[in-house]
């Protein structure tokens, strides 16, 4: 009995120490593939062009910027094709990625090929490009900035609802949703616009190298298409992206074989997915079932959309 009582201990000590090590070996190959083989797929994709898509009412995004950043310090990335198709959005979203886009053709090429729409701060963030090209169909330029408060005074008289209002100051209500806006008010807030607008055109004198007075005479709001922004100025050609890859490769020689890769959000999953890319799903759950139940991805809701304040942006 003593023999067998032995033999049984042993065999349960095995047991555990199998155990032990299937579970150190799939942790340890988990951290080699996210340590190095993420780092490794992020690399290994060699020399290549960077697409931006905007095709979207343009906010301040952080992450994107983050992105643009990360790209312009890639030696990998050789340049950008930056695709637009949107109406404009917020005046600061559109700042921001416009510096950001600026701060990468500061340091390596960048060209833009606009869509169906590109206007407002959708031109905005075209102007540091070094060639803008446009469909004779496109719609841009709509330089200018727009600030819009609702007032429903009238409509709360009529149902007989008063709003009791304190303020700091005699400017600080204005403008309000429950009382007219005052014309210290009115004078105030169109000082805030005309700054704003006068930032605008100049990020677009200095991105087109244009005289700032010629273009405050374009800058009255109104859309041109491809074809009238073309003889403008404000266009350099018209073209599709295969006629920006030519003009890359004449004026900057880079070849047309180089690949291009989106800049766009990584798609919504798993954290391994975020790491690493959809084409190690597989590999990392297969690992990921000896150690938990092996479920799948979650997904992320999407976050509703709100331009709050000054807006650049083209309103058909």
């Amino acid at each position: 009995m003593s023999l067998e009582s032995d033999l049984v201990a042993d065999r349960l000590r095995l047991k555990r120490n199998l155990a032990f090590w299937r579970v150190a070996a799939v942790l340890a190959f988990m951290v080699a593939v996210l340590g190095f083989g993420g780092f490794g797929l992020h690399h290994a994709a060699g020399p290549h062009l960077a697409r931006l898509k905007v095709d979207n009412i343009i906010t301040d995004d952080a992450d994107r910027i983050a992105r643009i950043d990360r790209a312009r310090k890639d030696p990998n990335v050789r340049g950008m094709i930056l695709s637009i198709d949107s109406p404009g959005g917020s005046v600061a979203g559109g700042e921001n990625l416009h510096d950001a886009i600026a701060r990468f053709a500061a340091a390596k090429p960048v060209v833009t090929v606009m869509g169906g729409t590109a206007a407002s701060a959708g031109y905005m963030i075209a102007v540091p490009s070094a060639r803008i090209f446009a469909s004779n169909a496109t719609l841009t330029g709509s330089i200018g900035v727009l600030l819009q408060s609702p007032d429903v005074s009238g409509l709360l008289d009529k149902v007989g609802i008063g709003v009791d209002e304190l303020v700091s100051g005699p400017l600080k209500g204005q403008p309000s949703v429950v009382k007219p806006l005052s014309p210290e008010g009115r004078v105030m807030l169109q000082g805030v616009v005309m700054d704003l607008y006068d930032q605008f055109v100049g990020m677009v004198a200095s991105g087109r190298h244009m005289d700032v007075a010629r273009v405050r005479e374009l800058a009255d709001g109104r859309p041109y298409t491809g074809h009238q922004a073309i003889g403008l100025g404000l266009i350099d050609q018209i073209g599709t992206e295969q006629d920006a890859r030519d003009w890359l490769k004449a004026n900057r020689h880079i070849a047309l074989e180089l690949p291009v890769r989106s800049l766009d959000a990584p798609a919504q999953g798993p954290w391994w997915r975020r790491r690493m890319g959809a084409s190690m799903d597989g590999l990392l759950l297969s690992a990921l079932d000896v150690l938990v139940s092996g479920t799948a991805a979650k997904t992320f809701a999407a976050q509703g959309l709100v331009l709050d304040g000054p807006v650049a942006l083209w309103q058909p």
